[in-house]
């Protein structure tokens, strides 16, 4: 018997190989420190809306997204290239921590009165910088806590689901009980714990990927410059990550930009502030869904069934626009959540296991950079637009970008057919080869 018939023959009479355990202390540790920040996030979007919008405005929601996702876009590439070289933890921590500043100084200027518009918008500055320096790690420290990255990326997506649902939903409840600043003092609680968390999180020099070859320090690592380039041609090497990004680009001018302070405004006109927390609550209910689905599929090309799954969020914007009722709205959120969650957990995993270890930090500042980038301009020309057009146009413009972006990407070959990698040697991430890795 030939070597190859030997090794055909065991792949077919071994057993399967098990899954490697997810519940350890690190990845506990982890989806802890992940699980309560998502929390206070969940919570911010319909207070910012509820609560800025209550005193300067549609334009005053969107300029004050808009100037946390301009600074978030202008500074995450060096918050890639630091992460690369001191570590992603350690910038985590740092960046829960000014978190918790900006967020304490908000509770307080609400709970003292009405705050000036000048402080929204720096407080939203500095924690958008906090972000740029958090985000990053985020995707590199999966592939560390975690032996199978689509399971922990799917769990991780089903704790940000549960924290959509419950999240919303009591903001709106405390926001009208209690006012604004409970939910800003509640989201800096949470972004304490999770730095506590992250502080104690075991992670020892075998977990931790080389940066410039085995057994490189950290800060040996060349000039900034050099880093940045680096990153950028990792990233350009992908024709699968800048075809996604690209596409992310016009989604987030036309489609998640103006989302939040449209539909806020919509919904609320319509049915109520009240409605419009509830029906992000079903979004996340959507996104429990979703994350569960992608815990149990693995299809054998990521993101065309990401693709395929994406064409259902069209019915959120859709029934934005139409002014549906109330359950065919909340049932709107849930498939667009659901939509979303599958889409996040492929592309997760494809980005963790298509990319090097050393530099995954930074690819990951590029392709958050380039998505993000589009955001904050649709943010912010959102109240502008309004006085243009009409807002349930704006809405059904959305709809019909989301459907051509998913046609486009289910017609770009390089990621229609980009395939699975099943992680080796415990998990590490392999670099990506031929074609697929493109």
């Amino acid at each position: 018997m030939t070597t190859a018939q030997t090794q055909t023959h065991t792949a077919r009479t071994s057993p399967p190989t098990p899954r490697p355990p997810l519940w350890d202390r690190r990845f506990t540790l982890y989806f802890v420190a992940r699980a309560v920040s998502l929390v206070g996030d969940a919570m911010m979007p319909v207070a910012a809306a509820l609560a800025v919008g209550a005193l300067y405005g549609v334009s005053g929601v969107g300029y004050v997204l808009g100037i946390w996702t301009g600074t978030f876009v202008l500074l995450v590439l060096f918050g890639g290239v630091f992460a690369d070289r001191f570590g992603a933890r350690r910038l985590m921590v740092g960046a829960d921590l000014a978190r918790v500043l900006t967020q304490g100084v908000l509770a307080v200027a609400f709970f003292v009165g009405t705050p000036p518009f000048w402080l929204l918008a720096s407080m939203a500055a500095l924690a958008g910088a906090a972000v740029a320096m958090f985000m990053p790690g985020v995707n590199g420290m999966v592939p560390l806590v975690a032996r199978d990255p689509q399971r922990a990326n799917g769990t991780l997506k089903v704790a940000d689901a549960l924290a959509h649902l419950l999240g919303p939903a009591l903001a709106g409840l405390l926001i009208t009980l209690t006012g604004a600043g409970t939910v800003y003092a509640i989201d800096a609680g949470t972004f304490l714990l999770s730095a506590l968390c992250l502080a104690l999180l075991p992670l020892t020099r075998a977990t931790a990927p080389a940066l410039s070859g085995p057994g490189a320090p950290v800060h040996t690592r060349g000039s900034l410059r050099r880093d940045l380039r680096q990153g950028w041609q990792e990233f350009r090497a992908r024709t699968w990550m800048w075809a996604v990004i690209l596409i992310w680009v016009g989604y987030g001018v036309l489609l998640f930009g103006p989302l939040v302070p449209l539909s806020s405004a919509l919904i609320s006109d319509r049915l109520g502030s009240n409605a419009y927390g509830v029906a992000v609550s079903f979004l996340g209910v959507g996104t429990v869904l979703g994350g569960l689905l992608a815990l149990r599929l693995r299809p054998s090309r990521p993101l065309a069934a990401g693709a395929v799954a994406m064409a259902l969020y069209t019915v959120l914007p859709l029934c934005v626009a139409l002014d549906t009722g109330l359950p065919v709205l909340l049932a709107g959120h849930v498939l667009g959540g659901g939509a979303w969650a599958f889409w996040s957990v492929m592309w997760a995993t494809s980005v963790q296991t298509h990319t090097p270890p050393a530099v995954l930090n930074r690819v990951t500042a590029y392709e958050q950079a380039g998505s993000v980038s589009g955001v904050a301009l649709g943010q912010i020309l959102a109240g502008p637009a309004t006085a243009l057009v009409a807002p349930e146009r704006l809405m059904l413009v959305s709809a019909g970008v989301c459907l051509a972006g998913c046609a486009a990407l289910f017609a770009t070959p390089a990621i229609r057919t980009l395939r699975r990698v099943t992680p080796m040697d415990g998990g590490e991430p392999r670099a990506p080869g031929g074609p697929d890795g493109k």
